[in-house]
């Protein structure tokens, strides 16, 4: 198991996040590897599981490298951290999982909320690998915390968009960078939720703080095609080589809504806009120098 923990080039940020110095230690673990998190789990209040691998423009490799670099990794780290949280002598309180909006959205119904769970079937078969795994790992931390007494709260984010943290983007903002640099012949034939990072940050935080708070929590702004998000970055960054060209993938591209009622009783703010969050990425490419 290689160890990043001292890889300035991988964690050096975040020692520069306010009260790092006084507050964070980094801990070796793997997301393969059973009880790697042990120590990282023990005598803490609460456990915040946001690992995950994410593919956003198919996976490119044969059913078994999918497997082994994409869904291996979501289910099985997904158990692990759960049997590390449920073997720590002294149990944290709370444990906050981030599954994903892909996890209720690939079913029938025109408008989604947290009772709807997506078809897994129908992700194997259009080749929503990222989906069909994070439903997978989700129903297994479900088992996992009934069958352990754990106290477990979901968040399931939309398409995730907002400043870079690291000095290196990473997970889906990248597609966003692709297709900025016009790196992406053509843009995904999706209709998705999306979400500002912000708000995904402050949902998790609300859901281990928040005693009322339980079972699943969608996170998602506005629903829309990429071809309507593009249509409007086109026009507020002309400069860019934005693709114009729709891909021909199926399966992905149905509308719908996401109610996100339950979240807002307990006192979640409105929900950071579209435009806000793409200017917010974009800049964030700006100021590292990715984009010009």
């Amino acid at each position: 198991m290689d160890d990043d923990t001292e890889d300035e080039s991988k964690v050096g940020f975040l020692w520069e996040l306010e009260g790092a110095a006084e507050r964070l230690q980094l801990v070796r673990a793997d997301l393969m590897v059973e009880g790697s998190f042990d120590d990282a789990v023990s005598g803490v209040d609460g456990v915040f599981h946001t690992a995950s691998p994410v593919v956003v423009v198919g996976c490119g490799g044969k059913d078994n490298d999918v497997q082994e670099t994409l869904v291996e990794p979501i289910v099985k780290g997904a158990a692990n951290v759960l049997r590390s949280c449920a073997r720590a002598p002294e149990r944290a309180r709370r444990v906050v999982f981030t599954s994903s909006c892909s996890c209720v959205r690939y079913c029938h119904a025109a408008t989604l909320n947290e009772s709807h769970w997506t078809d897994a079937d129908y992700c194997k078969s259009h080749n929503l690998w990222y989906a069909y795994a994070k439903t997978v790992a989700e129903k297994e931390a479900w088992r996992l915390a009934k069958e352990h007494g754990i106290d477990l709260v979901v968040v399931n984010p939309s398409f995730v968009i907002g400043p870079a943290l690291g000095p290196r983007p990473t997970s889906t903002i990248l597609i966003v960078l692709a297709m900025l640099k016009g790196e992406l012949g053509k843009y995904p034939n999706t209709t998705i939720g999306f979400v500002h990072v912000d708000d995904v940050v402050l949902c998790h935080v609300l859901a281990m703080e928040d005693a009322r708070a339980s079972g699943r929590l969608i996170c998602s702004c506005d629903v829309a095609h990429w071809s309507e998000i593009l249509e409007s970055l086109r026009e507020r960054y002309p400069q860019y080589p934005i693709p114009t060209e729709c891909s021909s993938q199926k399966g992905d591209d149905r509308p719908h809504r996401m109610d996100t009622s339950k979240v807002k009783a307990l006192g979640f703010p409105p929900f950071l806009s579209v435009h806000q969050m793409f200017d917010d990425c974009i800049k964030s490419f700006q100021d590292k120098g990715l984009l010009q």
